[in-house]
This record gives C-alpha cells, sequence and structure tokens, in this order.
C-alpha cells in the first residue's frame, strides 16, 4: 500500500518503534491512510483552521488531517511510546503540527488553538463520550469549535444522532442535538482496525449551531432529562413527580401527555418543559 506523503506505511512505523495498542488505554489504531484521508476529508475544508485530535497513536489520522491541507494540527496523545513516531510526521510537515503530551481531559487546549476551530479524532474507546460532552457543555456557546468529526463505536455514535421513539435515544441525543446538527457519515467494521475491537465503529459529524435549537435554561434541561431517562420506563408523571408541583398539570400546560414516557418525547418537548418549571438544582452527569 503506497502512502500520501512519502513517510513510511503505518505498519513499519509500528513495527520501528514498537507502538503496540494497549487495551488500558483504549487504543485500537486505523492503519489504511486512505481511509484516514477520508475521515479528514470528511471534516469539510481544513485549510483555514487549526485542527485539535486527540489520541494520534503512530499518527494515521494525524497525516490524513495534514495532507488534506490543515494550517496546524494540534495532536494530544497520552502514550509516551508513540512521540518519535509523531516528531517524525511533525518533521515532514515544519511548523504545522504540534504534539502535546498528556491527558486530553486535563489540558486546557485553548491555549494551543486559534478559534474558531475544528475536532477530530479516533477517540479513545474509554474516555470518548465524556470527551464529548466536555466539548458541548462550554462556559458559554457557541463554542470554541466550529466541528466535531469523532470516530465512536458504532452504539455510541447511534446514541448521538438518534430519534425519539427508538432504542438509542436518550440524554446524550438530546445534549448533542440541542445545540448541533448531528450525522454518522461513515461507518467501520472491526477488521478496519489494528487489534480488531468487537464492535464496529462509526464517525459522527457534530457542527455547532449558532444558538440552541430551541431556548431554555441549560442546566434546567440537563435535570429534566435525568430525571426522565434514569427511569425510562415509568410514564413521566411518575418520573418527573419531585420535579414541580402538580407535574401533571404541568406537562399538560406544554403539550405533553402525563402519561408519556421519555423516549417519546422530542427535544422541543423537553426545552418546553424545562422553560416551564426553570431551575433549581444540580442536574447530574450524562449517562
Amino acid at each position: 500500500m503506497g502512502t500520501i506523503d512519502g513517510l513510511p506505511p503505518l505498519r513499519e512505523v509500528i513495527r520501528a518503534h514498537e507502538l503496540v495498542a494497549k487495551k488500558q488505554l483504549g487504543q485500537n489504531f486505523l492503519l489504511d491512510l486512505n481511509l484516514t484521508a477520508k475521515i479528514a476529508r470528511a471534516a469539510g475544508d481544513l485549510s483555514g483552521c487549526d485542527v485539535l485530535e486527540v489520541g494520534p497513536g503512530p499518527g494515521g489520522l494525524t497525516r490524513g488531517l495534514l495532507a488534506e491541507g490543515a494550517r496546524r494540527v494540534v495532536a494530544v496523545e497520552k502514550d509516551a511510546r508513540a512521540l518519535p513516531a509523531l516528531a517524525e510526521i511533525a518533521a515532514a510537515y515544519p511548523g504545522r503540527l504540534e504534539v502535546v503530551q498528556g491527558d486530553a481531559l486535563e489540558i486546557d487546549l485553548a491555549a494551543h488553538l486559534e478559534a474558531p476551530f475544528k475536532i477530530v479524532a479516533n477517540l479513545p474507546y474509554n474516555v470518548g463520550t465524556e470527551l464529548l460532552i466536555r466539548w458541548l457543555t462550554p462556559a458559554e456557546w457557541p463554542p470554541l469549535w466550529s466541528s466535531l468529526t469523532l470516530m465512536f463505536q458504532k452504539e455510541v455514535a447511534e446514541r448521538i444522532v438518534a430519534k425519539p421513539r427508538t432504542a438509542h435515544y436518550g440524554r446524550l441525543a438530546l445534549l448533542a442535538q440541542y445545540r448541533c446538527e448531528a450525522r454518522i457519515v461513515m461507518t467501520l467494521p472491526p477488521e478496519a482496525f489494528t487489534p480488531a475491537p468487537k464492535v464496529h465503529s462509526a464517525v459522527v459529524q457534530l457542527t455547532a449551531l449558532p444558538q440552541p435549537r430551541f431556548p431554555c435554561d441549560f442546566k434546567a434541561l440537563q435535570r429534566i432529562t435525568a430525571m426522565a431517562f434514569n427511569q425510562r420506563r415509568k410514564m413521566l408523571r411518575a418520573s418527573l413527580k419531585g420535579l414541580a408541583p402538580g407535574i401533571e398539570g404541568v406537562l399538560e400546560g406544554v403539550g405533553i401527555p402525563p402519561t408519556a414516557r421519555a423516549e417519546e418525547i422530542g427535544l422541543e418537548g423537553f426545552c418546553a418543559l424545562a422553560r416551564a418549571v426553570g431551575y433549581s438544582a444540580p442536574a447530574s452527569a450524562v449517562r
């Protein structure tokens, strides 16, 4: 298989630097440079923006992003074993790749990137959802990033784009779709990775909206959806019993049947309910 930039094929890079994927780091390497280039292209025009990549490993997607014209790539890598391989890529693209060693959950990324920027990553399975939630819940909106193009386990991807009355619909779908356009742009089989995971993967693209899709207090929305989906098989009049006095009347007032269940209610309905009850208590974390 040829390369996109004159650097060695990824299998050679992994062999030369002894980069055996570590399960405890959530590593599954994507070695086909045609696929990594396809993911980079799915992120749109990269020529005028910085790009954040988390968990580059041997640098397959990193090379794709640079070859597709990213102005600058900031790659955050926790595994020190990958740093020499990434240094070789940096040398091939002078001034366009900054490698930051550390945990993406602990690094102030704004200090390394110029807004607006894009985030493109084959996220480590063990921290992917937590990173997504952080990027979707900044202190101010619109966020510093303009789009997220992220690979997840397929089941997680389906949860992000799910619609009401489907098996995967829940709080993650509401959180993502409240402020973003979300769609699956690519699916990949286990054999595309080394080592092969037990599940299929999918690339999701989330494009930030200028404003949330419907007005409401975001903390109220988080609180309501936590209560509703933590007891998703119960009718809303039961799962939201402690939300506000006379909850049945509140639900009816915004057009939601008290006997409905959380999975039947769309984002607009939950936002209307959030406006009706306001915010009075901390929201729990998205599950």
